[in-house]
């Protein structure tokens, strides 16, 4: 389609591998759009469809993702944040798909375990309540006691925390919804 290679590397779409071919970053993976606050797409996130390592895999950061910076599902769960004044924070893609499938639409993802003040202050402008809703095992414990000081930091930096309350929750990662 005209795009050089360079620019393709330098999205962070593909590779160079140790013999200099170019190749798909996100080969034999099921490919999820990564959309900013703005709703553009900044990059993707790949799923592995066989035993391939890692099982998720995101674009690397660019000058136009960061994933530090960017909650999955946030420019769909905006209007539900804030209708109901709640956020749940979720870990992953398929978390937030399953969320929303089965209605409940004020859910985003930090696309992993660990979560940001970034992250976090773009839905504590909306919501009075965040609710952590992270993965039972242990990394998904330890960021929940991580995440809490970064959603309060993020709650007291607009308004000293004042009504406002987050919530911590986990789910089984072998669970069939939510």
């Amino acid at each position: 389609r005209g795009y050089q290679e360079e620019d393709i590397l330098s999205a962070g779409l593909a590779i160079r591998n140790e013999k200099g071919d170019v190749r798909d970053l996100f080969h034999r993976r099921l490919i999820f759009p990564i959309l900013d606050a703005s709703g553009r797409v900044a990059g993707f996130g790949g799923r592995a469809l066989d035993d391939s390592t890692p099982k998720y895999l995101n674009t690397p950061r660019t000058p136009v993702f960061d994933k530090s910076s960017i909650l999955y599902g946030l420019p769909l769960a905006k209007e539900s944040i804030s209708s109901t004044g709640t956020a749940v924070i979720v870990e992953g893609y398929m978390d937030v798909i399953a969320a929303h499938e089965h209605g409940f639409e004020n859910v985003v993802a930090s696309m992993g375990t660990a979560i940001t003040s970034e992250q976090v202050s773009q839905v504590a402008n909306m919501a009075d309540t965040v609710i952590l809703s992270l993965d039972s095992d242990a990394a998904g414990q330890d960021a929940t006691l991580n995440s809490l000081e970064t959603v309060w930091g993020a709650f007291g930096a607009n308004d000293g925390g004042a009504g406002r309350r987050c919530v911590t929750g986990s789910s089984s990662p072998n669970r069939s919804g939510l």
